[in-house]
């Protein structure tokens, strides 16, 4: 295992870094990011309903150092994801949705692994 590899499955097995204080009112959905199913409520966002899951949002694509977003209101660009159809979008602003596939990269499965267009 590549240590890209051990690191991307430390980003999934860690503890979270947000914890719910209260009862959540949506409705239970599932999504994915990089292939990994989360559970999550309607009404969150991106970043809050990943956070409850994961230890960080994302890897640095500068550095690979982990990201968790950083001014939560669409300011910076620390919580950029891309969707399947290689849309880059920010977890603090996207609200969560039934069946969303996330990547922490631009998604190569695309046509020479570049992102399709920005949003």
């Amino acid at each position: 295992m590549s240590s890209s590899d051990r690191a991307a499955a430390s980003d999934v097995q860690s503890d979270a870094q947000f914890v719910a204080v209260g009862r959540r009112k949506g409705a239970a959905i599932r999504f994915r990011i990089d292939g990994h199913a989360i559970s999550a409520h309607s009404g969150e966002s991106v970043l809050s309903a990943a956070l409850q899951s994961r230890h960080i949002l994302r890897r640095s694509e500068f550095t690979g150092e982990p990201r968790a977003g950083f001014c939560l209101m669409s300011a910076c660009q620390d919580c950029w994801m891309w969707s399947a159809e290689g849309k880059r979008l920010r977890a603090c602003s996207t609200p969560i949705t039934s069946g969303l596939d996330l990547y922490t990269s631009p998604p190569t499965h695309l046509k020479g692994g570049k992102p399709c267009a920005k949003s």
